[in-house]
């Protein structure tokens, strides 16, 4: 039977990088994997079809899926809507709807791209780091929320922060055997000095790392990791953390790397199918300018087969493809340093393609 794949393009950039994740679909298809795909409708272009970013047709067709590639959402156009119906409003909605509650991030530092990057190579050199951020709970999801008049006549706005012991217990697990599958070292992030949240986080984390000992599990408050992230980020091998933290920390992570045009992530319910994005925005200042960096949609396209479908033969050929196309020189702007020749989305595209044929 085959493998159904949802393909919800969103916003701006989204559509010319996923024509680009397509491409690679074809030649594996071609090749005899048995994978089937669709499209659909998430966030800013839903609402503008469906008056909704997670309209009922892309509920039903993400529940059928295997695996959903999404590509990035929102911009200026969506800036004036009512929150309940902002196109970020949908990547919640669909996270929430399928239970995706494991986000893996990788920050990955490509020797051949050291130069882009804004720290000294010596910094980055060999740099490879998991985040795990929990996706589906703290201070996103945390019920009360809104805005108030309070009891002096002053407005403001408030939000929860909550975490539950079984949300918390089922993301260790996922950290710590991915930290098994790696260098076998883990560092818990939270702010247990001040949060009630983060000392139920620790107390929960420790509790389960007895299930691991061979994995060393260490603890950081948020603002030390955010610093050590930029002092010293080889330290780390799998860090795990709460929604708010790990989204702060991964967008940090990635500018280690040289380009957030180059990093993807995968958010994984308790079976593994998993929704599939590159971390970067939709970009509407070079939409429809063929500029947009597609690497990280194809490694998103390398983490489908590799966490989903099981197949990690095809993610190491995707990632190596990637690594071969960069050491052939071959750069779109964001990646590209002075006196280098720019290639556009397409071309960038087809350059990984022709590394995958050989």
């Amino acid at each position: 039977m085959n493998k159904k794949i949802l393909i919800l393009p969103g916003d701006y950039i989204g559509a010319e990088i996923m024509v680009e994740a397509v491409k690679v679909l074809e030649l594996f298809k071609a090749e005899g994997e048995k994978i089937e795909w669709s499209f659909g409708h998430l966030g800013g272009a839903a609402y503008d079809a469906e008056g909704h970013p997670y309209p009922p047709s892309t509920q039903k067709a993400a529940r059928e899926a295997d695996a959903i590639l999404m590509g990035a959402v929102g911009g200026p156009k969506y800036d004036s809507l009512p929150r309940a119906v902002r196109p970020e409003q949908g990547i919640l909605g669909i996270r929430k709807d399928l239970g995706l509650f494991a986000n893996l991030r990788p920050a990955l530092a490509y020797e051949e791209l050291a130069a882009a990057s804004s720290f000294k190579p010596e910094v980055i050199a060999g740099l490879d780091i998991l985040i795990l951020r929990e996706l589906t709970g703290d201070i996103y999801f945390g019920q009360p929320r809104g805005r108030r008049t309070n009891a002096d006549g002053a407005e403001e706005g408030y939000d929860t922060m909550h975490y539950s012991r079984p949300e918390v217990e089922r993301i260790a697990h996922v950290a710590f055997q991915a930290a098994q599958k790696r260098n076998k070292r883990l560092c818990s992030v939270d702010k247990e000095n001040v949060l009630e949240t983060s000392r139920l986080w620790r107390e929960v984390v420790i509790e389960v790392g007895k299930q691991y000992p061979d994995v060393a599990l260490t603890h950081m408050y948020v603002d030390n990791a955010a610093m050590q992230l930029v002092k010293n980020p080889k330290q780390f091998d799998v860090i795990v953390t709460g929604n708010i933290f790990g989204d702060i920390l991964s967008d940090e992570a990635s500018m280690l790397a040289g380009s957030i045009g180059m990093l993807p992530s995968a958010s994984l319910d308790v079976n593994n199918k998993g929704l599939y994005e590159p971390i970067h925005g939709s970009a509407p200042d070079i939409a429809g300018q063929g500029k947009a960096n597609p690497l990280a949609t194809l490694l998103s396209v390398g983490m489908m087969f590799r966490y989903t479908f099981s197949r990690a033969d095809l993610a190491d050929r995707i990632d190596a493809a990637v690594k071969k196309v960069l050491q052939a020189g071959h750069r779109t702007g964001d990646i590209a340093q002075p006196g280098e020749k720019i290639i556009g989305t397409a071309a960038m595209g087809d350059a990984v393609v022709a590394a995958l044929r050989k």
